[in-house]
């Protein structure tokens, strides 16, 4: 009887299933068949004798990870690009969004919607390439800062400048595309609350704050959790493009060293321990964030 019922429901679902087995595909092939190469973590893999007869060497790469110099510098550098991200970017992307969500004029609203998306289309190698006319030596900035102060700023190799300019990147190019998810659950708000709040006398500032933030909150913690969990990830294409000789001492990040030592040096079996590292602890920080946000009342992620 049971399997009738599956059998049945299967029929009537058919369509939702293949409609998700696309996605499932690309996770299982791109997500998950590559897990098994983990292993090259606890070996000293050669290309020329393969993976099943590469040495086994236990947590060797890991002890040499953890006692190498550059493990707190790799480590540092990027908590705290993560943590700039989180402090600045992702409050903005709010911020935006309520902006956005007060516009009553829709063709304007619309049109201002369409021109904060557009930049996400753009390759970080035309953002690069924007930034250099702004913030390279012969920039617009610097251009003024010649005309005005008779002098220039070293933005684009100068260890002070490099995480303000990649957050303000971040914030330029993505902050409009981040706004759709909490504009979608501002169009879930019941327009009855601001009516009622209207009859009160609530300003709108009034109403943001104890209608529209309150009726997001799960939202904004559920999108927070999900930061959290890469935050040990930085954008690689990003860092890659905006680092140089002078200013490897802030720019020097954990993906960039992957970068380095995998296919620079050849060194496969480090940069997957350096990896693996990466995935556990950032596995550590979205368990204990979900169960600090349960403990506050919350419902998480899971």
């Amino acid at each position: 009887m049971e399997r009738t019922l599956r059998i049945h429901r299967f029929q009537q679902l058919w369509p939702f299933y293949l409609l998700a087995a696309p996605g499932l595909v690309y996770f299982i092939l791109f997500h998950y068949v590559p897990m098994w190469g983990l292993v090259l973590a606890f070996k000293d893999y050669s290309p020329f004798i393969g993976i099943w007869d590469s040495p086994w060497v236990g947590l060797d790469n890991f002890r040499q990870f953890f006692s190498t110099s550059d493990f707190f510098l790799l480590l540092n550098n990027t908590l705290l690009i993560s943590f700039l991200n989180l402090a600045v970017y992702f409050p903005f992307t709010i911020l935006l969004a309520l902006m956005l969500n007060e516009v009553r004029l829709q063709l304007f609203k619309r049109l201002s919607q369409t021109i904060v998306y557009l930049p996400h289309f753009l390759s970080w190698v035309v953002i690069y390439g924007i930034t250099i006319s702004f913030f390279g030596p012969s920039g617009v900035i610097n251009h003024y800062l010649e005309q005005w102060f008779n002098g220039n700023a070293l933005f684009l190799v100068s260890n002070e400048w490099f995480r303000p300019l990649i957050v303000l990147q971040s914030i330029w190019k993505d902050a409009g595309w981040g706004t759709i998810i909490f504009l979608a659950a501002l169009a879930g708000i019941n327009p009855e609350l601001y009516e009622a709040a209207k009859v009160d006398g609530a300003n709108r500032l009034q109403n943001i704050w104890n209608i529209t933030l309150p009726g997001i909150k799960s939202t904004i913690v559920i999108l927070l959790l999900l930061r959290l969990g890469s935050s040990l990830d930085s954008n690689f294409m990003q860092i890659f493009l905006m680092t140089n000789s002078l200013n490897q001492e802030v720019s020097n990040v954990f993906d960039l060293f992957v970068y380095h030592i995998g296919l620079e040096q050849f060194n496969y079996s480090f940069a997957i321990t350096v990896g693996m590292f990466k995935s556990v602890a950032s596995l550590i920080l979205v368990l204990a964030a979900n169960y600090a946000a349960k403990l506050l009342g919350e419902e998480g992620i899971f």
